[in-house]
């Protein structure tokens, strides 16, 4: 896994670095201790961390295989978000323009956290509106299932939202291992994967679709020249 920058100041991933060229840009969005970043790095390094410090917004990438073939992933994880009981969400600048800059987003909340939950449909009509490409894939997790005991949302809560918003729906711990986070984000790469065709192959069709220069005809240049020259001539007689 490689920390690319702050986003703040998001780059493309140089696709010269990628054998394939395939690039899948991925935001991750939730409430504020939701785990989205001890599930970006479960996905990324299989390991899992449970201390971090508060998250500014970080760009990760890493080259992955998916169903055989090896991709370059970008994981934007973003700043938490707050949004009291009865309140309207208000999105900061920076989770904005990770929007506008994703292929797709993963939507994050806590199944120890009723509020977190509560974010997840305001948090998915942000995205619509400022991305109202319905191509643009959604994924629901449900983070901290294996927290039994403190648990406030039930599963049948989380897919019937998932299922009004038209969205695939997960559930995962990232501290019980990588096996579930690893399968939801590779659903959604998936999903990427059957809208965007490989960026050597977009430049094949592009060559595809381009006529070909014609290679210049010597003799007729040389037709052209001889009549040029013969009209000199005869401007210079006649004077």
């Amino acid at each position: 896994m490689r920390l690319i920058q702050n986003m703040s100041t998001i780059a493309e991933y140089p696709s010269t670095e990628c054998p394939g060229g395939r690039i899948l840009k991925i935001a991750v969005l939730g409430g504020s201790g939701v785990g989205k970043t001890a599930l970006v790095v479960r996905f990324l390094t299989r390991r899992f961390i449970g201390d971090y410090e508060r998250n500014s917004g970080t760009l990760y990438s890493r080259e992955v295989q998916v169903d055989g073939e090896q991709v370059a992933i970008q994981v934007q994880d973003t700043p938490g978000l707050d949004c009291e009981a009865g309140t309207t969400l208000s999105v900061t600048d920076q989770v904005t323009r990770s929007i506008q800059w994703a292929d797709a987003v993963v939507l994050v909340y806590s199944a120890t956290d009723d509020r977190s939950f509560d974010l997840i449909g305001q948090l998915h009509q942000h995205v619509r509106d400022r991305r109202p490409d319905a191509r643009v894939p959604i994924v629901i997790l449900a983070n901290k299932v294996d927290l039994l005991h403190v648990r406030q949302v039930d599963s049948q809560r989380g897919l019937l939202l998932a299922a009004t918003l038209g969205c695939a729906f997960c559930e995962v711990s990232a501290s019980e291992g990588d096996g579930q986070v690893c399968s939801a984000f590779h659903l959604l790469c998936r999903e990427l994967g059957k809208q965007t065709p490989p960026a050597g192959m977009v430049e094949k069709r592009r060559s595809q679709l381009l006529p070909r220069p014609k290679s210049p005809n010597m003799q007729d240049l040389k037709r052209r020249f001889r009549q040029v020259l013969s009209a000199k001539v005869r401007t210079a007689t006649s004077v």
